[in-house]
C-alpha cells in the first residue's frame, strides 16, 4: 500500500500520521509543492492526503502550482473516486477544486475550540467512534463558506460553519488539525503568516499560550488522530 501526500510548507507535514503510517508499514511519497516539486502520476497510489499551508486557494497568481494541484484533486476525487483526506488548506482545496467556495473569515480561528458533529457526521465512516463534541486545534483565517455540489457537512462550530465535509463515499476534508502532535505548534510558530495571525488574536504571548493549551489536550488529540487514521485506513482498505 502506498499513499501520496501534498505538502505546502516544510512544517505542514502529516504529523502524528507519520508514526501511524510507519507502524502499518505503509509507504508514502511527500510532494513539497511550494518548493516546485512536480505532482507525479497518480496511478499506483491508494490514497491522497493533502495538508495545510500559509497560502490561500485563490492565490494562483502567487502560487501557480495551485492550479495543477486542484486539477489533480479533481481527477483523484471526481474521476478516480479514490480515498482522499484534506486537512486545513487541504480541506479548502477539496471544496474549491470541486465547485465549492472558500473565503476569508471575518476573524481568524486560532486556538483550541470544540467542534460538533452534525447528524450526518455522527453517521460518517471517518468519525466512527468519535464523541459528538470534541476539542480541536485550529489555526486558519479562511474557511469553506459554500459546500461543493453533492457534498455533506459533517462538523461545525460557532467560529466556522463547515469544519468537516464529505464528498462521495471516500473523500473527506477537515478544517481542524487532526494530525498535530507535540511538535506542531512550535514548528508553526516559525511561519511568519501563522505567527502574525496568532498574535493578532492572542497578543504577543499567544505562541506560549497556544502551546500550553495544545499540550493540555495532547493525549486526547492523539487518541482522536488515531481514531481518524484507523477509520480512514478502513475506507482505503474497503476499496
Amino acid at each position: 500500500m502506498k499513499f501520496l501526500v501534498f505538502q505546502h510548507a516544510a512544517a505542514e507535514h502529516p504529523g502524528i500520521f507519520r508514526d501511524l503510517l510507519r507502524a502499518d508499514c505503509i509507504a508514502w511519497d511527500a510532494v513539497e509543492l511550494d518548493e516546485g516539486v512536480p505532482i507525479p502520476p497518480l496511478d499506483g497510489y491508494d490514497a491522497l492526503m493533502v495538508f495545510g499551508g500559509p497560502m490561500d486557494v485563490w492565490q494562483e497568481d502567487r502560487h501557480p502550482w495551485l492550479a495543477a494541484e486542484k486539477a489533480a484533486i479533481r481527477r483523484w476525487v471526481r474521476d478516480k473516486r479514490e480515498p482522499f483526506l484534506g486537512v486545513c488548506l487541504g480541506h479548502q482545496l477539496l471544496a474549491d477544486a470541486l465547485g465549492g467556495r472558500v473565503q476569508l473569515m471575518s476573524k481568524p480561528e486560532v486556538g483550541v475550540f470544540d467542534i460538533r458533529l452534525t447528524a450526518a457526521g455522527r453517521l460518517a465512516p471517518l468519525f466512527e467512534g468519535m464523541p459528538p463534541v470534541f476539542p480541536s486545534l485550529q489555526w486558519h483565517s479562511a474557511e469553506v463558506s459554500e459546500l461543493p455540489p453533492h457534498a455533506v457537512k459533517l462538523a461545525e462550530n460557532e467560529h466556522c460553519s463547515i469544519q468537516a465535509l464529505q464528498l462521495g463515499e471516500k473523500a473527506y476534508g477537515v478544517q481542524y488539525h487532526v494530525e498535530q502532535d507535540e511538535r506542531t505548534v512550535p514548528e508553526w510558530g516559525k511561519i511568519t503568516e501563522y505567527r502574525c495571525a496568532l498574535e493578532k488574536i492572542m497578543g504577543a504571548a499567544g505562541q506560549a499560550q497556544l502551546e500550553r493549551a495544545a499540550n493540555e489536550r495532547m493525549d486526547g488529540f492523539a487518541a482522536a488522530a488515531k481514531a481518524i487514521y484507523r477509520n480512514f485506513r478502513h475506507i482505503v482498505d474497503s476499496g
